[in-house]
């Protein structure tokens, strides 16, 4: 799994695709955060970062898959999925292995948002004027919501040979289970099972998080999710 593990981190930044995803990310967080005029914190006036954790999922919506499209896709296509299968790793083990490289990758990507934390501690009036506890458990909650979407990656492309398409799969169950069923609540199409679909949204359970706390059931939810996203893909491998 280490072998794995490795060659998938070495594949991403082996070639200039994975520092341009990671640029990407990193303008466009810094843009919401401290440029765009409705999101800036330097114009809410207050030694806040939520608008980090608000519109974090969204651009994560579009990176996470873009890192994970090809890590099974890539296999099938160029013919070395066949020769992995034959090593002594088991299909669970094959895809934490890759699930791990991803999720590494997706904190890799989060871990300079550090800066704007100590940025706000300098920027308060007095200095270190910050919810320290509630930034913390949000950068979790982040966290969490990454490794989430990096198992429904991993899922999406185990269901095709092709990048794009996994990509598109990727982005597509993303907002289904993030924007998807809290937007079905909002027009009241389907009323009578209104609390079901809301408690089933992962926007529902990380709002709950971004807040700066921890609950069980919450973490519990994340965990129930990426467990049944990387065994339905390795059901869908061995089908295969």
């Amino acid at each position: 799994m280490r072998a794995l593990y490795w060659k998938e981190i070495n594949a991403f930044f082996g070639n200039l695709s994975g520092f341009l995803i990671l640029a990407v990310f990193l303008i466009s967080i810094g843009l919401i955060v401290w440029v765009f005029p409705d999101s800036s914190v330097l114009a809410y006036g207050f030694a806040d970062l939520e608008p980090l954790f608000v519109y974090t999922p969204y651009v994560f919506t579009f990176l996470i898959p873009a890192i994970t499209m090809k890590m099974i896709a890539e296999e099938r296509k160029s013919g070395t999925w066949e020769i992995l299968r034959t090593s002594p790793l088991g299909d669970l083990a094959i895809i934490l292995a890759k699930f791990l490289a991803a999720f590494t990758l997706v904190f890799i990507a989060v871990l300079p948002t550090l800066v704007y934390y100590y940025s706000i501690v300098q920027l308060g009036e007095p200095v270190g004027n910050i919810d320290h506890a509630g930034f913390f458990g949000s950068w979790i909650g982040l966290l969490l919501i990454g490794a989430v979407f990096a198992s429904i990656g991993i899922f999406a492309s185990a269901l095709t040979s092709h990048q794009i398409i996994a990509f598109i799969w990727g982005v597509f169950m993303i907002f289904l289970l993030y924007f998807g069923l809290t937007a079905l609540v909002q027009l009241q199409v389907m009323s009578s099972f209104a609390l079901l679909l809301e408690e089933l949204s992962l926007s529902y359970h990380y709002e709950s998080m971004s807040r700066g706390v921890i609950e069980a059931q919450n973490v519990a939810y994340f965990l129930s999710i990426m467990i049944l996203m990387l065994g339905l893909t390795v059901i869908l491998i061995r089908r295969k």
